[in-house]
This record gives structure tokens, sequence and C-alpha cells, in this order.
């Protein structure tokens, strides 16, 4: 076996997303202040700082804000301020728009900006390296290390240069340990080294499942009668069944740009439901395609997001370390908002560690509970505590009703009244699905190459870059499970959930069998929520490999 290299730090931060991003740059602030060195180093999987960021984004800055105050002097890329914000309720040819008036105040988009997430981390990373932060990005965090008294201390990075059959080759290098005093997890939804700390400690036992939507985005220029900049619309209904969660948001920014997304609510019940289809389908409601007519689709992406709210929260706390971000799962849900918490989470966490740093007497086990106080008592928990009933209302009541319930319990948080219950989550997502013979065929239109597209066209505009010859980061557990089970019983529903065209069933006479073309994938995680069985386990390629998103 091969000698790895040790790399050691004061503070690791996995993730190189707004949270991960956030909490080095407030280590070093502090360090800075109280005149004292505190080394940081974050690693990120994608090719660069990112390449694999994906949000619609409409983003609160309240937490720029606080971590870099003159953020406009310094040329954040914030341009783009809301300046009108529209909700409409689609049916299959009409669209009615809900008066503002009756909305609740925390649905307003007011102050807000119209960004590209992508660009927004990219200019956190710089102002993070002038801070002295050290940031690796291509190298993946492939598993986390631990001593014998079970506390992280650290992590693994992945190897490079193994061939598809997992033998090294001529270029191959070892993955290095990465080793810290404490260590900030913040790889985004359904993290797999999350995944591996929170079953490794337990530390899901007292919470409900977490919860998923499956969100697309398309970039589109427009014709530039039809764009309005500052517009923000967010629509329910149409193309998705009541029983069907989920929804779409129209964003017009920079020069005759649209942000165009969808969310389709992982916990439906159909096995024949495709959320892509879905949202293809979506571009053909008439407002929709006259908004589209004349345009061009210029980029294309998917990534699944954290619906859950406080009730699905794991332990935030280990010994050696914290999640922030979407990896503790702070999105809220009916604004379709997360990027504020996430800082603010980050920051919370970074001012947590420094004083671990700085009092070591004071820490038992490692363990930085001050963390999970300090976030119960900041914005964060108000913003998430005042929805944390909307996404369980949608599940039982449907969209029309759930929404309307949790309208009134939005309007009573507005005035500080908040009602004395939980609602749990009844089921996690892959538990949802129901036999196929129970369910109704879903015939989706041909995609007719102006307005909607297949799967394949759609990741070319992903600039998806996979090494041909490496190990397949999509790890079937029980290669029966797909054709034994999830073919007759559900006719093989990875084949419609993946946004991607990763998985395909080829059939040859009486046999099936089950082909995986990873190089398509698109890292949005959906295959290992959505499996029935939980048999497919995602875990990053080589580091680099994916979509590098531009603009996204």
């Amino acid at each position: 076996m091969n000698e790895r290299d040790i790399m050691e730090y004061d503070v690791l931060v996995v993730g190189g997303g707004p949270s991960g991003l956030s909490a080095a740059i407030k280590i070093k602030q502090l360090a800075r202040i109280e005149k004292r060195e505190i080394s940081v180093c974050l690693v990120e999987k994608g090719v660069e700082i990112g390449s694999h960021i994906l949000s619609g984004a409409v983003v609160d800055p309240i937490a720029l804000d606080e971590l870099i105050p003159d953020w406009k002097e310094k040329g954040a890329p914030l341009k783009t301020k809301v300046k009108k914000d529209i909700f409409n309720f689609f049916s299959n040819k009409k669209s009615f728009t809900i008066p503002q008036i009756l909305m609740p105040p925390l649905m307003s988009n007011k102050d807000n900006y119209i960004i590209s997430l992508g660009d927004l981390s990219n200019w956190l990373s710089k102002e993070a390296e002038n801070l002295g932060v050290e940031i690796y990005p291509g190298f993946t965090a492939q598993e986390p290390l631990f001593n014998d008294k079970n506390e992280l201390i650290g992590i693994l990075t992945g190897d490079m240069g193994r061939d598809a059959n997992g033998d090294e080759t001529n270029n191959f290098v070892a993955g290095i340990e990465i080793h810290a005093k404490y260590s900030l997890i913040a790889e985004g939804t359904r993290g797999s080294i999350t995944k591996q700390i929170e079953n490794k400690l337990s530390l899901r036992n007292n919470c409900d499942p977490q919860k998923y939507g499956l969100g697309f985005k398309e970039i589109w220029r427009l014709n530039k009668d039809n764009h309005k900049s500052g517009l923000v619309e967010h629509s329910l209904g149409w193309p998705l069944e009541d029983d069907t969660g989920g929804g779409s948001f129209v964003y017009h920014y920079g020069e005759n740009l649209i942000s165009l997304g969808f969310v389709v609510h992982l916990d439906y019940s159909n096995p024949y439901l495709s959320p892509f289809d879905e949202f293809q389908r979506f571009k053909t409601h008439p407002k929709i395609k006259k908004l589209l007519t004349g345009g061009e689709r210029i980029s294309y992406g998917a990534r699944a997001i954290n619906e859950g709210g406080v009730q699905s929260w794991a332990e935030l706390v280990f010994p050696g370390g914290a999640f922030i971000g979407c990896s503790a799962g702070m999105v809220n849900v009916p604004r379709i908002k997360g990027t504020h918490n996430a800082m603010k989470s980050g920051i919370l966490a970074a001012e947590t560690v420094v004083d671990a740093i700085k009092y070591p007497n004071k820490i038992k086990n490692r363990m930085l509970n001050k963390y999970t106080e300090k976030i119960k008592k900041s914005w964060v928990w108000s913003d998430l505590y005042a929805v944390r009933n909307i996404k369980p209302l949608i599940s039982r009541f449907g969209t029309r009703i759930g929404m309307l319930i949790g309208g009134i319990e939005m309007w009573l948080a507005s005035f500080k009244i908040n009602l004395p219950w939980t609602l749990s989550h009844k089921k996690a997502d892959h538990e949802t699905l129901i036999d196929i013979k129970k369910a109704k065929p879903i015939n989706y239109p041909k995609p007719d190459g102006i307005y909607t597209f297949d799967k394949l066209n759609s990741i070319s505009l992903s600039n998806i870059g996979h090494e041909a010859n490496q190990p397949c980061h999509l790890k079937i557990i029980n290669w029966d499970i797909p054709t034994n089970y999830n073919y007759p019983k559900f006719d093989s529903p990875e084949q419609r959930y993946c946004p991607a065209g990763v998985y395909e069933i080829i059939k040859d006479n009486d046999t099936i069998k089950l082909q995986i073309n990873s190089q398509n994938c698109i890292h949005c995680k959906t295959c290992d929520i959505k499996d029935p069985k939980q048999n497919i386990n995602w875990i990053p390629p080589e580091g680099g490999s994916g979509p590098i998103y531009s603009k996204m």
C-alpha cells in the first residue's frame, strides 16, 4: 500500500460553497483581530470554486452584510436588485396571480438580489485566499478519519489516476490525509462524508428523515422585449398533480438573462413520473412559452435540495466537527432560499471553532456544543422554525390545501405567533413509490428542440468532464435489486428520476440489465435519495470530475 502524505491544519473545511467559505473567512477575520495564527484548509471537489454550485438564486444579503459589510465597495457580484415580486398559480392553460397583499411578509423578496451563486462563491474564495485560507479545488473528501475515541480527526482525499477496474495507472497519485483540530462539513445536500459521519456516530437517531426536492435550472437569453430586469416570479400548480409538491421560478437579471427553474419534491408516489419531463412540460405553458419565444437556452443543471426543515436536522455537532449549510439542511422551503442561512451557520461555526482553539480546556470531547446554542439563538432558527410545518402540510394535504394552511401559519408567525406543534415527516422519500400496477401512466410529449429538450441534449450544456477510464462513482450494493425488484415493481424508476440519463435499462430478448452511464452524471444525488431499496451509493468521482457550471 502506498504511504500517504499527511497535512496538518487547525481547521479543515469540506466544501467550497457559501457556508464553507463564510466559515473560512470568519475564522481568519477573527484570528486577525486577535492577532493569532489559525491555519485553515478548504477542499472542494469541483475543478474550481463555483463549478459545482447550482441555485436559483435570489439571495437575501443579510449574512453577507454581517460577514463583509463593505461587499458593495469590494465588487461582490450582486448587481440585480429585485424590483417586482409575483406569485402565480398555473392551470394547464392559464395563470392566476395571487395578490401581493395576501402573501405572508416572509415570502417577500424586497431588498434581495438575483445572482449567480457560482459567481458569489468564486468571489468569496478570493476574499478567503486574501486572508490566508489555503483552498484546494479538485480534491474530493473520500472518507472521514477518526481516532480510537471516535473523534473526527480529518479526511482522506480520493486517489487520482486509477482505471475503470480500480487499478493504478502511470498517472496514479495516492490520496492524502488532511488532519485538523476541527472539521466543518459544508459539502451540500446529501454529501457522502456527511452520510458516513451520520451513520458511524448515529447522529440521525433523534430526528425525522430528511426530505428532498430535485431542482432544475436553465439559463436563457431572452428576446430583449421579453426581459424585465429585477422581476421575480414563482408558481405552483400545473404540470404537477396536486399530490405532488413542487413549483417554478423565473428570475430576470443581467443582460437579457433569466434563471428558469422547476422543483419537484422527491416524495412523489407515481413511479411513471419523470421530474425532468415535468420541467420540460412546464415550459409549454402559454405564459412560459411566450416568455421564451425568440430566446436561447445556454445552460442546464439539476441538484437535490434539502426540504425537511428543523425536524429533519441530524445532530449538528459531533466530536471534532460540525455540519453547516446544506450539510445540516438549512433551506427555507416556501422561500426557496438557503444561502443566507448557510452563510450565517458558517459564521457561527467559525466563532465557535475560534473559541474552542483559544480555550481548549473548556471543550470536552472536542464537542462544539456552543455552535448549536448559537444557531438556536440566531435568526437562522427564527427563519426556519416559522416554516417548519409547510413541507409536512403539503405532504399530508396536497399543494392547494397544504399551502393554504401553511400560508395562515406563516401569517401568524409574522405576528410572532408560533403554533405549539411541529408536524413530523412520516416517510423518507425512497419509501413513497407505489406499485406500478396501481400507478397512472404519464405520456410525455416528445421534445420539440425549441422550448423542450431531451436529457442528452440538456447535459451537453452542463460541461461535464469525467475521465472515461476511471472507477464508477455510482456504487450498486446489490446488483439483483435493479432487475429483480425495481424493474417488476416500479418499472425501473431510476431511468426516470435521474435528470441526466445515467441509468438505462437494456433489454436483450428475455433478459434485462441496468446500464450505468456514469459519464453523464451531474452530481445531483437524486439516485442516492430516491432508490427504493437505498441500493445506490453516490460517492465523489476523481477530483475535478463532473459538471462545470458557468454563471449558475
